[in-house]
């Protein structure tokens, strides 16, 4: 057996960042042999991360990258605390799968991401070295014109994929979109049930306030209402934070674009 020395496993330690006394043993195992150490740690690891699955993953970070074929890729990896998301390598490791995905061949899965490349030995490698249970929750791939934004916390992801080429105003209606919130792109993306639902409930409480007014005078009133619902709820229907003036929809149409579809991402959520 190779004599395994203090220098031997402080080198060790320092290219795998794992806890001494775990490098020591895996070097004694493999009998100096520093690959084959690395291989036993991380079946140990796993073994490790495996019976910790079932942690909660309530940290994190939303990651949008835009190659320069012009896909656009949007990825959300969690984890269990704020700090370790905030790390200089897990940061590495987000902007890493979301530029594969968005200069590879794409993916249908997160799993499927994983496998293409290093990333699924790199994700592994810094659970390995974490100990925390990280989650790749959702991936989005958009391969035609789109506006981005990341919020400055990274909580908050927008994709808006457009026609049209004014990429400016494009990412301004995202920070609109994370700003506002809207639900749906456009009323025709709405659950009918949900707009009959608020119809419904709108001419019930128009017509306990206007009790004796004539019916065209409630239906006048419960389409107000229902206007004010569509422009609270619809993006193209809300005023523009940066020109209240304007509803999202003109902006658009001026600024020479045609909002498709809109992918809005909170963390966790």
């Amino acid at each position: 057996m190779a004599d395994i020395t203090a220098a031997m496993v402080k080198s060790f330690r320092e290219k795998t960042g794992l806890p001494m006394m775990e490098c020591k043993k895996a070097l004694q195992e493999a009998n100096g042999d520093e690959e084959l150490a690395v291989e036993l740690l991380r079946k140990a690891g796993k073994k490790t991360m495996e019976k910790r699955s079932g942690r909660e993953t309530e940290a994190g970070r939303i990651a949008i990258y835009t190659a320069e074929n012009g896909v656009t890729a949007m990825v959300e990896l969690l984890c269990e605390s704020a700090p370790v998301a905030n790390t200089t390598e897990f940061i590495q490791l987000i902007g890493g799968i979301a530029k594969q995905l968005a200069e590879g061949p794409g993916a249908a899965t997160a799993d499927e991401l994983l496998g293409q490349g290093t990333l699924r030995q790199e994700f592994d490698d810094l659970v390995n070295k974490i100990r925390e249970v990280f989650r790749l929750r959702r991936i989005l791939r958009v391969e035609g014109k789109a506006g981005t934004y990341v919020h400055h916390n990274h909580g908050i992801g927008v994709v808006l994929e457009i026609e049209g080429d004014n990429k400016e105003l494009a990412d301004n209606i995202c920070m609109h979109v994370a700003s506002m919130v809207p639900k749906a792109l456009s009323a025709d993306e709405l659950d009918p049930a949900v707009i009959a639902k608020e119809r419904e409930i709108a001419t019930e409480q128009t017509k306990n306030v206007n009790a004796g007014k004539p019916d065209n005078i409630i239906a006048k009133i419960v389409e107000g209402r229902m206007k004010t619902f569509l422009s609270e709820t619809c993006l193209i229907d809300q005023q523009y934070v940066m020109d209240s003036s304007k509803t999202v929809g003109q902006v658009a149409q001026e600024g020479g674009i045609k909002l498709t579809k809109m992918h809005h991402w909170i963390l966790g959520k």
